[in-house]
């Protein structure tokens, strides 16, 4: 008796431990396959290595699309994939990085405005959230895209200006020719009832 007593505090003891560990581990396997988020100072260091186009997601804290947007759009295999082969992506809280160091200029939030002049700068001024914002490889002539992109939306916006369609085709045009293939991913089946 005394045997089967320690052999369930041994099992009792280590099962927390061990659902821990798999826990862990489908975090961190989720953090290594999702997009490949960074910071302007990396993206700046990263640059001088490997020249690479920049996705900026431009948001704040009190933004629902926002939220959203990286549920569904940004946990997406297929634009995890894209992203991460095509642009470096930063995440911006326009309302929260206070200074930002770019292109030797340094931009800060003012009490006036209440957020970043590189989001006042990226948007043109429109501070619409979420707004994702497109630089070349220099850091370069941003285009705002604004509003929630769904998955198959963001398809066209990404392809287009990854593949470098944007330097030779009017987006009006691409719209009319492209045929998309990514699909938004169905939600999980609820749990069987017993």
């Amino acid at each position: 008796m005394k045997r089967v007593l320690i052999l369930l505090l041994v099992v009792l003891s280590v099962s927390p431990a061990i659902l821990a560990g798999e826990k862990n581990k489908k975090k961190k396997k989720a953090k290594e396959t999702g997009i490949k988020w960074m910071t302007w100072d990396q993206a700046q260091v990263q640059m001088k290595k490997q020249p690479k186009k920049v996705w900026v997601d431009v948001y704040t804290d009190w933004c629902g699309w926002c939220k959203v947007m990286d549920k569904k759009t940004f946990s997406d295999p297929q634009v995890i994939k894209f992203m991460n082969d095509n642009f470096y992506a930063i995440k911006f809280n326009s309302e929260k990085d206070d200074s930002i160091k770019l292109l030797d200029k340094l931009y800060v939030i003012k009490p006036e405005n209440r957020v970043n002049d590189l989001a006042v700068e990226l948007l043109r001024g429109q501070l619409s959230y979420p707004t994702n914002v497109f630089l070349e490889e220099n850091f370069q002539n941003p285009i705002p895209i604004a509003g929630y992109q769904a998955v198959p939306q963001i398809e066209m916006v990404m392809r287009y200006l990854g593949e470098n369609h944007y330097k030779t085709v009017k987006w009006e045009d691409y719209q009319k020719t492209f045929v998309g293939t990514w699909k938004e991913q169905a939600p999980p089946p609820p749990p069987a009832s017993n």
